[in-house]
């Protein structure tokens, strides 16, 4: 199985007072670095972020590393998803696991769990997501086969909830490895 890790970091961060991706750790290294390292340690053959708000800084702290800007981040998770589910079509990508830059705990035990939950034979028919004490949460793996559809409906600052519900996705419970609490405001960061 061929897996793209997809990262979802275009967001203003308006609570945060900057893009969360330029956001850094109690380790100094910034949230959108981390997050990349985490989809390739999981197993992720490639990452694509996708960037949006300050992207130039945020692409600055990539370097070469692969990214698409959205052109429409400001209208949302959906303009964001969907930037990257487009550019991933154009690759050979059987699925793709996808993460947000702003859940700093989720590390890559959790994302390697969910992506051992692909169709086994079928990897794009794939539809699975991390649970944490029974909630849906994050990261997220879309087969290929769902990427049109799911496309399709995306609309305002929903992600592909509502699609999963309705098609069954598979819960992966990881509460015993992550809280999947997104860090929205400065109160909410670990101490340094």
């Amino acid at each position: 199985m061929s897996t793209l890790g997809l990262l979802l970091a275009a967001g203003q961060g308006s609570r945060m007072g900057s893009p969360k991706a330029l956001v850094r750790g109690a380790d100094g290294v910034p949230w959108l670095l981390s997050s990349r390292s985490g989809l390739l340690a999981a197993g992720c053959d490639r990452v694509l972020v996708v960037l949006g708000a300050e992207s130039d800084a945020a692409q600055q702290l990539l370097g070469d590393a692969e990214h698409v800007v959205a052109p429409d981040w400001a209208d949302g998770m959906s303009a964001s998803l969907r930037a990257g589910l487009e550019a991933a079509e154009q690759g050979s990508a059987d699925a793709v696991l996808i993460h947000l830059v702003d859940l700093p705990d989720v590390t890559a035990a959790v994302m390697r769990r969910v992506l051992a939950h692909a169709a086994p034979g079928a990897p794009a028919d794939s539809l699975a997501r991390a649970a944490y004490d029974g909630t849906p949460g994050h990261p997220v793996l879309v087969g290929r086969r769902h990427w049109p559809a799911l496309v399709a409906e995306l609309d305002g600052d929903q992600g592909a909830r509502g699609y999963l519900a309705r098609h069954g996705a598979t819960l992966v419970e990881c509460g015993d490895l992550a809280t999947g609490a997104d860090v929205d405001t400065p109160e909410g960061l670990p101490p340094a």
